[in-house]
């Protein structure tokens, strides 16, 4: 009887010998442990997917057991072996093309539609692309070649192989086929789900792990939404009513990525769903409303703030993912320069006065101030926030939320906030004449005061202020500095290469001569993009004697500038084109966000 070729522990590591991924040592030890590793994996998978539907296959793989070892490459800078750097080197052994699946790029009718739950789980495959009249297939056994031959015979289709990790086609199996089970059962049984308590509730959403068949339907879909959304590092989910259909769209890095099609008669039981969860007016469908979830994830507490809003086919629902170790940064890991990050950490050491953080919607003013807070914050010091809504939930402070229905708005808590014996005060915004009366009345009876403006650079924040009915006396007195920043996309280091720029766009940034720039390629690390993450820039003016002295009721904002200039001060877009030419990011970037 002829034996069906596999990978072993020891095949795999002899390959991996030759083509210098490990040493001779690390192969003995691979050898020598390699087996009692993958009992141990063994014994911690089964106990991870006792109470799964999706139930995995029993045994580790070679490539998982020797990834778990956590080697590192020889000569690679400390790059370790990982699960997909192996399954990339066996896909050239067995002369198969490597796929890092991209589940953004997926679609969920392709991947669910030809190939049954349980048959795809047996065989670790998973539909993945279709090219003229071709499914593409990603395997985890490239030797399995009988079951292609079994799906050529039962579909009358023809498939074409690709070699992925076992782990990625595992998540592609109970994340795609989960919630297309969930929407299909949903679609003839609709259901509510349970009432909570208040803002601190805490929602325990069950991971892709735990969810069960015999869960309610609708739930269990947006279990596997919300997974799914922290599992692709978003910031945002939309779930958009439309004609016929809602679209659900996922934001990472600040782009937009259109992610499934659900049936237009499930968008009320999800968006109810969501609105229980968030303690929202159920019976309420023609007045925007505002709710906020606290979950977990990978045993970190997670705030969602959601938001629904009647549109023309519906509610139109956006949830804001509040991830603490975004939210809450060190002040010197979130983009400053030197000169920046030593004179906001100055005024951040007055006993009194405003600082002001400006620039528009999402461009990283709560990370600023809430890791200022956190900075700030210590047993000797009593902090008070106002925020419209509180962004996310902190022991360390004292957050107070307006509530403009009931008449409780920041000018109101404002004054109540002075008799609780401040020593540092966060307004969320100054919007109006009064909050902004308020915030001046704060720094002047010797209290720091930090908030948010809504322009477009450091010295427009002045005539916003004058404006809004501050007196230039009290400006000049009041406000120690004033950041405008912006968020940029970083170049993914898997893809990163270089290039020149074209003498137009020298001319376009005013730049005379230039060494390299750097992009992103594009590849399955950063999904296609060619940006991983993103950094601040920020443009710093410190209100010092000489901006005070051009600081008046006819205030030119142009000598206003000048003289900041004239001080240090460097502009939004010269530390964009800075951050390009160290290859942080790139020139494309610098032009979208700094114009």
């Amino acid at each position: 009887m002829h034996r069906k070729k596999m990978f072993t522990i020891k095949n795999v590591g002899q390959i991996l010998l030759q083509r210098q991924m490990i040493s001779e040592e690390q192969f003995q030890v691979l050898l020598a442990q390699g087996e009692a590793q993958a009992q141990r994996l063994a014994g911690a998978q089964q106990a991870g997917y006792s109470r799964r539907v999706l139930h995995a296959p029993e045994k580790a793989s070679p490539a998982e057991v020797i990834a778990s070892f956590n080697l590192e490459i020889p000569g690679a800078g400390g790059r370790l072996l990982t699960e997909d750097a192996i399954t990339e080197v066996l896909a050239q052994a067995v002369g198969l093309p490597y796929l890092k699946i991209n589940p953004m790029k997926l679609n969920l009718d392709l991947v669910t539609a030809h190939i049954s739950r349980p048959f795809a789980l047996k065989h670790l495959i998973v539909p993945v692309g279709y090219e003229e009249g071709v499914v593409v297939l990603a395997v985890a056994d490239p030797f399995n070649e009988e079951v292609v031959e079994e799906l050529r015979s039962i579909k009358r289709m023809e498939f074409r192989r690709v070699l992925a990790s076992r782990n990625d086609i595992l998540k592609i199996l109970r994340e795609f086929f989960g919630f297309r089970a969930s929407v299909q059962a949903a679609e003839s049984e609709v259901t509510a789900g349970v009432d909570l308590g208040n803002l601190e509730q805490f929602v325990r959403m069950k991971t892709g792990h735990e969810i069960e068949g015999t869960d309610r339907n609708i739930i269990s879909a947006v279990d596997f939404l919300l997974q799914y959304a922290f599992d692709q590092r978003a910031s945002d989910i939309h779930i958009e009513p439309k004609r016929e259909k809602s679209l659900v769209r996922l934001r990472v890095d600040g782009v937009l990525h259109n992610v499934h099609v659900v049936p237009k008669q499930l968008h009320p039981p999800i968006v109810s769903r969501i609105k229980m969860l968030s303690r929202m007016d159920l019976a309420e469908k023609r007045r925007p409303q505002d709710g906020r979830i606290k979950t977990n994830h990978q045993e970190k507490e997670v705030e969602l703030r959601v938001s629904t809003l009647p549109v023309a086919f519906g509610e139109k629902v956006v949830i804001r993912i509040f991830d603490p170790d975004v939210l809450m940064q060190e002040l010197d890991q979130i983009g400053f320069y030197p000169r920046e990050y030593q004179l906001y950490s100055s005024f951040l050491r007055r006993p009194n006065g405003i600082i002001l953080v400006t620039g528009p919607t999402g461009s990283g003013k709560t990370t600023t101030l809430y890791s200022s807070l956190r900075t700030l914050s210590s047993p000797e010091v009593n902090i008070v926030t106002v925020e419209d809504p509180i962004e996310m939930v902190m022991e360390e402070f004292n957050q107070v939320g307006v509530q403009s229905g009931i008449g409780v708005t920041f000018d109101k808590v404002l004054r109540n906030v002075l008799r609780q014996d401040p020593d540092i005060i966060m307004i969320g915004e100054i919007r109006d004449k009064e909050t902004a009366e308020n915030a001046v009345q704060a720094a002047l009876t010797g209290h720091l005061v930090l908030s948010t403006l809504h322009t477009n650079d450091a010295p427009s924040s002045v005539t916003r202020l004058i404006d809004l009915g501050v007196p230039p006396f009290l400006i000049s007195s009041t406000v120690v500095g004033i950041i405008a920043q912006r968020l940029l996309r970083k170049i993914c280091p898997a893809c990163k290469k270089e290039r020149r720029l074209a003498p137009d766009e020298l001319e376009y940034l005013g730049l005379k001569r230039a060494g390299t720039v750097w992009f992103g390629e594009g590849c399955a690390e950063c999904r296609g993009t060619g940006y991983k993450g993103r950094t601040g820039i920020f443009e710093v003016l410190d209100v010092n004697e000489a901006v005070k002295g051009v600081i008046s009721e006819r205030l030119d904002l142009a000598e206003l500038q000048a003289v900041a200039r004239r001080d240090g001060l460097v502009t939004l877009r010269e530390q964009a084109i800075r951050k390009m030419l160290e290859g942080i990011s790139t020139y494309e970037e610098v032009i979208a966000v700094t114009g």
